[in-house]
Order: C-alpha cells, then structure tokens, then sequence
C-alpha cells in the first residue's frame, strides 16, 4: 500500500531506459518542505521511499504520510516493506501526524499505512482519529487516504472512510491474472467490492495499478472496465520498478506512447481521471484529485 521505491542500479538485470530518469528535485518549496522534514525529524513515504515526484509534490504542497507503523502482516511481492508481525500502535500517533501536516505547511495530504490484519478493527479507529486530529488543526488541509485492504469488514472500512476525507484510494496494485503472483493474501473482487462499497458511502474514489509485471492489453482494458463498473473515479497507472533482487522482477518497460495509450482508454470508459506515465505513483498530482 505504499509507494514503490526507485530501483537501485543493481536490483534489476534489466537496464532502464532513458525515459525513467529523474530529475534532482529542486525550488523553493521543497527547500522549505525539506528543511522542516530535516530539522524535526518528521516521516513522509515521499522521502523514505525515495519517490522520483518529491520535488514536484512538495512544490505543489503535497506530502505523503505513513501511520500504523513500518512492519506489514502481509507479503506482497513488489512491496519493499517489512513482513512481520507488527508492534503495538502508538495511540498518540495521529495528534503527532496532525501536527507534522500543519508544521509543514501541508495544502493537501496523502495518508496511507501497512497492512494491519492482526487487529480487530484492521487499525480503523486511528485511521479516523488521524483525519480528525489533521482536519481540527490545519482545516483548509484537504486529505486523501491510502487505505489497505480490509479482508471484507466493512464495519472497519466505514470508521476509516468517515472521518472527513475528500478522496479514498485503495490499491488494486496488478490485473486480476496475476493477483495470486504479485498480491497472494489479496483478492480481486473483494478490493473492486471495497471500491464500490466506498464509493456508495459518498466517497471520491481512488486506485493505482503498476505495469510491467507481465500483464496484457486485454487485461489492463478489462481491469479498466472492472473498476469503471464498481465506481472508481480516479486512476493512477506506472511503471512498476524492482526495489531488490528478492522482489519479482520487471517483465517489461512500458513505452510513454503506450500509458498515453492506456489514459485514453481509462478515460474513454468512463473513469473520470486518469494519470498514466512511467513515473506515476499513486500519490502523484493527489491534489488535482480533489476535485474530479
């Protein structure tokens, strides 16, 4: 559920082409985001997970936040982040993610965590705390939530949802021929039932897939219709890039004709925005989404 790291050098055999490489992160704005993260120590994905938009999102006043620790119950494998069985949360974490937002001059976050199938409530109640401590301090703040899947408890998925958030994303990560693959504790159906069950709720809705794993046309098109008939109002297609050698591998680099190419067709079906490029990640251009 978070962003995908870039891909170090020696983590692929593959060579990346030229369209993949990132510019330094640079202006006014990030120097002033970067000096605050530095100096108060605070935690954002956009940093730890290396994301090549940092300097674009943090210009534009977007940061992305991690709460319920850095240990996932689950194994995907793309994901870079630790599988294990969690620590206790910290009950005070959403007053201390509140006040980083508003210390950082935040004009819209992007919440997400790891997966929390231990707990009863799937890690809920902070997810909703942590909205409502960010909205009573920075209210001009608007807030898209990253959410894991909650293994159909909608009773969980609900006190996530209803803290005032303007967008829900939840991930649906690849094509539904390679779910066992890439997201084996995960299930296609029940993360599009979860998109259309938040989009009833009153939700703008919100997901990401990365290509290159080895999926086909036929198959982006068909997720593209899955997720237009369960309601997803916002779509985030990139580049999937191997964090480390023990994670799957790149099948393919797509070309930017071909994202082009899927934009066209996301929008054609009826989903109402669509980013697509080589660099997306899902917190790309989050504050455009705000409004769709």
């Amino acid at each position: 559920m978070i962003e995908l790291p870039i891909i170090s050098e020696e983590a692929t055999k593959r060579k990346k082409p030229d369209w993949l490489r990132v510019k330094l992160p640079i202006g006014k704005e990030y120097a002033k985001v970067r000096k605050l993260v530095d100096e108060h120590k605070l935690h954002t994905i956009c940093e730890s997970g290396n994301c090549p938009n940092m300097g674009e999102c943090w210009g534009a006043g977007t940061a992305t936040f991690m709460i319920l620790g850095n240990v996932c119950t689950r194994s995907c494998s793309f994901c870079a982040v630790a599988t294990g069985r969690p620590p206790e949360y910290d009950t005070d974490e959403p007053r201390r993610v509140a006040e980083a937002i508003k210390l950082m001059g935040v004009k819209h976050a992007v919440i997400t965590s790891v997966n929390r199938d231990e707990l009863k409530d799937k890690g809920s109640e902070i997810w909703y705390q942590t909205v409502v401590e960010t909205k009573k301090l920075s209210p001009q703040t608007t807030i898209e939530t990253l959410i894991p899947d909650v293994k159909s408890n909608w009773d969980a998925l609900y006190r996530m949802i209803s803290g005032g958030q303007e967008v829900v994303s939840h991930n649906m990560e690849t094509v539904e021929a390679l779910y066992r693959r890439v997201r084996p504790q995960a299930k296609y159906s029940r993360s599009l039932e979860q998109i259309k069950l938040t989009k009833e709720y009153g939700k703008r809705t919100k997901t990401g897939i990365m290509l290159g794993l080895g999926e086909s046309k036929e198959e982006v098109y068909k997720a593209m219709d899955d997720l237009a008939e369960h309601g997803c109002d916002i779509l985030t297609l990139g580049q999937y890039l191997q964090p480390t050698k023990m994670h799957i591998e790149v099948a393919e680099f797509i070309h930017p004709d071909l994202f082009a190419h899927y934009k066209e067709e996301g929008l054609k079906r009826g989903i109402k925005y669509v980013e697509s490029g080589p660099l997306v990640r899902s917190s790309y251009h989050a504050e455009r989404h705000v409004n769709v």
